[in-house]
């Protein structure tokens, strides 16, 4: 019998899930609120698409998605700690957190959602836009989107 790998979804934490307007303060301190509707969106994609925890559901089917969280931050002692119990003081939902993995580096992923990437088509962008790029929660593309 061989192992069935599950595909992954890889999510980017500092300007992804937490709104990160402060900027950069220490791998363990996370100051800012979540991006609107980040952590609902996170709990609904695990209760639809993954395995979650038996203390959220011990009869639920398993389900072929994993989610990652990662950061720059991810390689810091205690900083992977630190995003669990941010997102678990915001209100995420303890019983799926086991169902979120924090690894120390970017995962290899069928899908990445990132504040700092450009998605390539096939062909490079212009030097100029990258030397320019802004995230979007600086006013970048996409800022506003969600209005």
């Amino acid at each position: 019998m061989t192992k069935k790998f599950k595909k992954i979804l890889a999510l980017d934490f500092d300007g992804v899930i937490h709104a990160y307007t402060s900027g950069w303060k220490g791998p363990r301190i996370i100051p800012d609120p979540p991006v609107d509707g980040a952590l609902t969106w996170i709990e609904n994609f695990i209760k639809n698409y993954c395995t979650v925890p038996d203390s959220y559901c011990a009869m639920a089917p398993d389900g072929d998605w994993e989610v990652c969280i990662f950061s720059s931050r991810s390689r810091y002692m205690g900083a992977r700690w630190a995003m669990r119990n941010w997102m678990l003081k915001h209100g995420f939902d303890p019983n799926l957190i086991a169902a979120v993995k924090f690894p120390t580096r970017k995962p290899p992923a069928i899908i990445t959602i990132d504040d700092r990437a450009l998605c390539f088509t096939g062909t490079f962008p212009n030097p100029e836009d990258l030397v320019n790029f802004t995230p979007w929660n600086k006013g970048g593309p996409g800022a506003g989107e969600n209005e």
